[in-house]
């Protein structure tokens, strides 16, 4: 005969030192879902870091079209970052003037200080109008 005393009563939370299998699935979920966008984040660094310095700067545009790309995969992701970069390398040609052109808002926000390092750079004018703001002058 069963003690209903010692029965085994199953618990929501998991034993210390065993991620529950709900959490590690989000998390394979997670990096399986942002993993092409994280392909596409180290290709385009490793063009800019390797290849890009060979040509110089011969880009037309603002930001460089490798910083748009890498701008657009990063906050818009693999598809649309990759339709985004895809539209803006059609537009370079030598029949176009060139000039400013910024990736789309997106909808994603990141937590105060974590903002991605190419967004930033990107958006100088962005950044500095909101330090300005925060330091009570200007930033000019």
């Amino acid at each position: 005969m069963h003690d209903i005393s010692t029965a085994v009563v199953p618990s929501s939370s998991a034993p210390s030192g065993q991620v529950p299998s709900r959490n590690l699935s989000a998390a394979v979920g997670t990096f399986l879902w942002d993993l092409p966008r994280n392909i596409l984040i180290l290709l385009l660094k490793t063009y800019r870091k390797v290849i890009s310095p060979l040509y110089g700067q011969v880009c037309r545009f603002f930001p460089s079209c490798s910083a748009y790309a890498l701008e657009a995969v990063t906050v818009h992701g693999a598809v649309k970052g990759s339709w985004l970069a895809a539209k803006r390398l059609a537009k370079c040609h030598p029949w176009n003037a060139g000039g400013v052109d910024h990736v789309p808002a997106g909808h994603r926000h990141w937590p105060e200080g974590q903002t991605p390092t190419i967004v930033v750079l990107n958006n100088p004018d962005q950044f500095l109008a909101a330090q300005a703001d925060e330091e009570g002058r200007s930033a000019a």
